[in-house]
């Protein structure tokens, strides 16, 4: 029996997503403030769009805006195993201000791990009474997600791994 993954965490200030976000509206931004909307023609002058550089412009301050919003609350997500009680211990939309969303669950209690993979890869816990615990996916875990579903099976091996698509 190997150890159970002890904890991980993430935040909007430490992925890339709200970084890239930024940058996105930045470059929006910018266009908005150097292109000339009466020279955003073609070479024959018919396909005329100058609404559309005003449009990149709000787009731009609205993507900046959300994305400084992100940086600035820094929501983090993640899970840990307590060590006092063993429980799976995980929250999301953590904040300062705020607790967020947030489940625990001892591992004995988890029937399964669901993986789906279709489009992308989602994970579900199933608890002994088939329902699916909530605010528990594949954001709160390191990636790749099968691993980690493996590594927690290897700890726990009452707990099967479901995998569809």
């Amino acid at each position: 029996m190997t150890a159970a993954p002890t904890s991980f965490e993430r935040s909007a200030r430490k992925g890339l997503m709200a970084w890239a976000s930024l940058l996105v509206g930045a470059v929006f931004i910018y266009g908005a403030y150097t292109v000339d909307p009466q020279r955003n023609c073609d070479e024959t002058g018919r396909e005329c769009a100058p609404w559309l550089v005003p449009v990149a412009g709000i787009m731009g301050w609205c993507i900046t805006a959300m994305a400084l919003g992100q940086l600035w609350a820094n929501p983090r997500q993640g899970y840990a195993i307590d060590a006092q009680t063993g429980d799976l211990a995980w929250w999301k939309n953590r904040t300062s201000r705020s607790i967020g969303d947030m489940g625990r669950i001892h591992p004995s209690r988890i029937a399964s791990i669901r993986i789906i993979q279709d489009d992308g890869m989602t994970l579900s816990l199933i608890g002994e009474d088939g329902e699916r615990l909530a605010f528990f996916d594949e954001e709160l875990v390191p990636w790749p997600c099968d691993s980690w579903a493996e590594q927690l099976q290897s700890a726990y091996p009452h707990i099967l791994i479901e995998k569809q698509g």
